[in-house]
C-alpha cells in the first residue's frame, strides 16, 4: 500500500512540475526586413521581446549562419513582465538577396526561437536611387 501510495505521490508531483510556466519569451516581431541596403554597410536591427512567463529568461546563446551577422543580446536574466533585446548587425558584403536566421536559445518554455533578417544588398547607385524615388512620393 505505501508503495502505490509513494508511486502516485511521484506521478502527481511530476505531473504538476510539467505544468508549471517557465518564462516565456514573447517578441514584437520575429523577422525584419531592411529593404534594399548599400553593399559594404552594415545594418542593425534590435529584436525586443517581453517575458510573459513567470520564471526569469536568460539567454545562454545567439547562434547566427555566418560571420557576416553579429549578435548582441541582454546578458541579465530578464524578469517576468520586463523586456529584454537581441540586436544584430548584418554587414552586406555580397551583392543579392538574404535571408539570416539568428537561433536564440534559453532557458524559456520554448528553449529554442529563430529569428530573421533580409533584404536585398545591392550597389550604392542602386540604394541611392531607391532611396529618392521614396522621398518623391
Amino acid at each position: 500500500m505505501r508503495k502505490i501510495f509513494f508511486v502516485t505521490l511521484v506521478l502527481g508531483l511530476v505531473a504538476i512540475s510539467s505544468h508549471a510556466q517557465k518564462g516565456v519569451m514573447k517578441f514584437k516581431e520575429e523577422s525584419h526586413n531592411f529593404g534594399k541596403i548599400e553593399q559594404g554597410k552594415p545594418v542593425t536591427h534590435t529584436f525586443v521581446f517581453r517575458n510573459t512567463g513567470t520564471d526569469p529568461v536568460v539567454i545562454s546563446k545567439v547562434e547566427v549562419s555566418c560571420g557576416c551577422t553579429t549578435p548582441d543580446f541582454s546578458r541579465e536574466p530578464v524578469l517576468p513582465g520586463q523586456t529584454g533585446v537581441i540586436s544584430a548587425t548584418y554587414d552586406a558584403a555580397g551583392l543579392n538577396a538574404f535571408v539570416k536566421p539568428l537561433t536564440v536559445l534559453s532557458n524559456a518554455e520554448s528553449p529554442s526561437i529563430t529569428l530573421y533578417l533580409k533584404g536585398e544588398v545591392v550597389r550604392r547607385a542602386v540604394a541611392d536611387s531607391a532611396r529618392s524615388s521614396l522621398r518623391k512620393e
